[in-house]
């Protein structure tokens, strides 16, 4: 075969593979966005349908604290007062979050500025083994270990807000610290090289400059960390309490907007007022995660522009 139309062949057979690769890409791209807009439209059209269907109050479910789907005020509206719960899922959220990313920041620095030898070493095999010990065994942990200790130091049942914490911070811990180590490492040698060249010490190139020019994949760490946090059922459930009411100190039984939906789903009618409230919890679930998320994206790019 002559070797020029042997190339143009080769080239033809090349772009019929690229534009059919090209396709498929697209294609799987396409049926990503619509399983997740079903499943939004899904959970959307099960959430409204408690205030549309069975008339619930709006207000009421953000402000009310009384939560009995099945029973009705004297204007006839069933009792769908979500805040103890809404409270619950952001306050074990927020403080888990709070105290975790403190230490998996300084373990990240650790492991990518200060001793990577010794920190890969050392730490890489902990967080691994973190990330796949099973949500049930912290639990059960939790029972065991934290719900004591709470009780002993503060009194009570141990159980509450404050054992949730502590069992999610161990959970979302190597979850930050390990896209923490992935951010910083991401950051350019030469910026480092830099800063120590205008005579900066090592501590001020690490303040200064790395964490700065990491912020935003530190942002994101934590977006995962407070995503993992927010959706954890099994393990806040079996340490929290399950109380729908109002938390009147860090020790005193709580629930939040995931315990609620695992303990009750399966034992209600699809289509009933007890189911419909349920589903509303879950697109409010889904609606915070959402809110976190862009909340988190802003502000990692406002840290873009310093």
């Amino acid at each position: 075969m002559d070797p020029i139309a042997k190339s143009l062949k080769e080239r033809s057979l090349s772009a019929k593979i690229e534009t059919r690769g090209r396709l498929i890409t697209q294609l799987c791209t396409l049926v990503i966005i619509l399983l997740v807009l079903a499943i939004f439209g899904f959970v959307a059209t099960k959430g409204v349908a408690i205030f549309i269907q069975d008339h619930g109050s709006l207000v009421d479910f953000f402000t009310k604290t009384s939560w009995s789907p099945e029973q009705t005020d004297i204007h006839h509206r069933p009792l769908i007062g979500a805040l103890p719960m809404i409270f619950g899922s952001f306050a074990v959220t927020l403080l888990a979050v709070l105290l975790a990313t403190p230490f998996a920041l300084a373990a990240a620095i650790f492991m990518s500025e200060i001793s990577p030898r010794r920190g890969n070493k050392i730490l890489q095999p902990v967080i691994e083994l973190l990330v796949g010990i099973p949500s049930v065994v912290y639990g059960f942990i939790g029972l065991a270990v934290i719900v004591p200790a709470v009780q002993k130091v503060l009194g009570g049942s141990g159980f509450g807000i404050l054992a949730g914490t502590l069992v999610l911070l161990v959970m979302i811990l190597p979850t930050i610290t390990s896209m923490a180590v992935d951010a910083l490492k991401a950051v350019p040698r030469y910026y480092r090289e830099a800063s120590l060249a205008l005579g900066a010490t090592r501590w001020q190139t690490i303040y200064r400059v790395v964490l700065r020019a990491a912020a935003p994949g530190l942002m994101t760490a934590i977006i995962f960390g407070m995503s993992r946090a927010f959706g954890e059922a099994l393990a806040v459930q079996m340490v929290i309490g399950n109380a729908t009411l109002m938390p009147s100190n860090l020790a005193s039984p709580a629930t939040t907007l995931t315990s609620v939906l695992t303990m009750n789903m399966g034992n209600t009618v699809m289509g009933t007022t007890a189911n419909n409230a349920l589903w509303s919890l879950a697109l409010l679930l889904l609606l915070m995660s959402l809110v976190f998320n862009i909340v988190i994206k802003y502000l990692a790019k406002r840290g873009e522009l310093h």
